[in-house]
């Protein structure tokens, strides 16, 4: 809830759509994190076999934060270490497959070397994009997401859209 309060961007009238969950199951939170290089040009990406190209992330454990889950999901998916910024950078609501109900998504940025070795999952590659470069994904609209937020941290601006 916190995380979800704090997130600089909000899609999908996620708050909203938090608000009416809580008073019903929810399924499983799912948390990512757009990792982002130091000059704010690039984006790690990871290559599922159905979503395309997406962030690192999945689904938080039982008992586990959002945050933490976005962690462990990016060194597991990437081999890559990195602080996420304190703030979340965007919450959401979305479904991963047809067949689920939609569920509340945070998605938190980290600064990460390009330089890196990436060691990436079995059959789920790992990549840097240029921002400026397109990548096919179930999930258009992250391209623009993803772009927004990095020049809003390359101006120096916090949390100017809560």
């Amino acid at each position: 809830m916190r995380d979800a309060a704090r997130a600089v961007w909000e899609f999908d009238g996620a708050r909203a759509w938090l608000e009416q969950a809580r008073h019903h199951r929810m399924d499983p939170l799912s948390a990512e994190v757009w990792v982002l290089d130091s000059d704010f040009t690039h984006v790690l990406l990871v290559r599922h076999r159905v979503r395309g190209w997406v962030p690192p992330g999945g689904k938080a454990e039982p008992g586990e934060s959002p945050r933490r889950a976005a962690a462990r999901e990016m060194l597991e998916e990437t081999g890559v270490r990195a602080d996420l910024l304190p703030d979340p950078a965007a919450v959401a609501v979305r479904s991963y497959r047809a067949d689920w109900s939609a569920t509340l998504g945070l998605s938190y940025a980290a600064i990460a070397d390009r330089g890196a070795t990436l060691v990436a999952e079995a059959d789920q590659p790992a990549r840097w994009f240029s921002l400026q470069e397109r990548w096919d994904s179930v999930f258009p609209e992250d391209r623009s997401r993803i772009c927004d937020h990095a020049q809003l941290l390359a101006s120096g601006r916090t949390a100017a859209f809560r």
